[in-house]
């Protein structure tokens, strides 16, 4: 049985590992994962069809505790622990549930002090008595009969929790109101050394993409001094035709380097039997902290491509990246002797059908791709569907949610690029 410790708006965990508030979803598989011997029967839920509308899920089935993740920014929001019987819960280092010690309402109040009436919710028959980041939910099944109110109350109802009233449910959050909380950004403690990346703006002019600007977020601290630490942002922009060093200088090292076997989609080509083959290959630089691939040409080491990864639950990579919440302007040219351009903005959250009502149609039939190890040929979220339109690829899933963006163009020099995208800045 797990033991674990209880800090109101803050975490869930014991001197082995922590659940905290505001972590990546990724970070808290992990945990499971590395104390898979302890931490057995792991569920993940999610909405399979609009994976946006409810929370990301990993239920503990075998300790009775969920993780709730924000759907859209992925990071932990509420610890739920639903089943008391199955952990023990202390605070500051004194037990408050236990196999000898029951978690009733004298004992909630004698671990937390005295606090205000709890309200109690007839379509629950729930207690909710709240603290700060903090709530429990106290059940009504052993009771006679519900409590009386006076005609015209209104619901939620504040009263006086019956004495003897056992905890049913506990959840830890940020704030003072559990429907209204939020996920709150991440701990620095989470940051491990890496970047990540608040928003990634897609630069272009108007025949297509140029390259990235990035808000990069780190942990920086004075020197040796953790107390001093903080979260500080910088902006770096790459573009197509720098070169690693450029890359390297601006984003730090990639946390892997994956070199292609085989350019599955030149079939596509107008020509593939008359291209030459290449003695090297192309290579990718892998951010998974950015939710970013920049692929550099074999020959002459320049970026060619990058990938941008949207990590919805469903697709095959899920949970390698972390979400890049990138943003892609367009400039949309109405029809008309009188039309003028509007300005359009695709994101991570854009849908295959939304994007189509503004770029078009594609001319060609969709690639179909279908992932797979090379150790287990199955894949059971099925394939996706790749279209091209203005120098982007659209890798778009079953659900019509996008799973990648590719984005493509002419190498050039890093100091073309960069005087072309600050002669369009002014």
């Amino acid at each position: 049985m797990l033991d674990l410790e209880v800090v109101p708006e803050r975490s869930l965990g014991n001197e082995q590992w922590e659940f905290a508030l505001g972590m990546p979803f990724s970070q808290a598989v992990s945990i499971l994962q590395k104390h898979c011997r302890i931490i057995k029967n792991v569920q993940v839920l999610y909405s399979e069809q609009t994976p946006l509308s409810h929370d990301l899920i990993l239920n503990l089935t075998q300790d009775g505790i969920k993780l709730l993740f924000d759907a859209t920014n992925q990071r932990l929001k509420v610890i739920e622990v639903y089943d008391l019987s199955k952990v023990k819960l202390k605070y500051c280092g004194v037990h408050f549930n236990s196999q000898a010690i029951a978690p009733t309402i004298e004992q909630i109040d004698q671990s937390f002090g005295a606090t205000h009436p709890g309200v109690y919710n007839p379509a629950e028959q729930l207690f909710h008595l709240n603290f700060r980041g903090l709530s429990f939910s106290f059940q009504l099944e052993s009771w006679n009969e519900a409590p009386k109110y006076e005609p015209g109350l209104t619901f939620p109802a504040s009263m006086q929790i019956p004495h003897g009233a056992m905890v049913k449910r506990m959840h830890i959050y940020t704030g003072n109101n559990l429907q209204e909380t939020r996920a709150p950004p991440m701990p620095l403690a989470c940051f491990l050394g890496n970047i990540y990346a608040e928003c990634v703006d897609v630069l272009r002019d108007g025949a297509g993409p140029l390259g990235l600007k990035l808000r990069l977020l780190a942990a920086g601290s004075g020197v040796g001094v953790m107390a001093d630490a903080k979260v500080r942002s910088m902006d770096r922009s790459i573009f197509f035709g720098d070169s690693c060093q450029d890359v390297l200088g601006a984003l730090g090292s990639p946390h892997k380097v994956f070199y292609k076997s085989e350019d599955k989609m030149k079939i596509h080509s107008p020509s593939p039997h008359k291209q030459v083959p290449s003695k090297c290959n192309d290579y990718f630089f892998n951010f998974f902290t950015l939710g970013v691939d920049i692929l550099f040409d074999s020959t002459t080491h320049l970026v060619k491509k990058f990938v941008l990864h949207t990590n919805y639950p469903g697709h095959y990579n899920f949970n390698i990246y972390h979400r890049c919440d990138f943003r892609i302007p367009l400039i949309i040219k109405k029809e008309g002797a009188d039309s003028q351009a509007e300005d359009c903005i695709l994101t991570t959250y854009s849908k295959w059908d939304q994007i189509q009502e503004l770029l078009g149609h594609p001319m060609e039939k969709p690639v179909v791709l279908h992932r797979s190890s090379s150790a287990n040929n199955t894949n059971p979220f099925g394939s996706t569907f790749c279209f091209g339109l203005q120098r982007m690829i659209f890798e778009v899933m079953q659900n019509n949610h996008i799973a990648s963006v590719t984005l493509y163009g002419a190498p050039r020099t890093g100091s073309q690029a960069r005087a072309e995208s600050s002669g369009s800045s002014h």
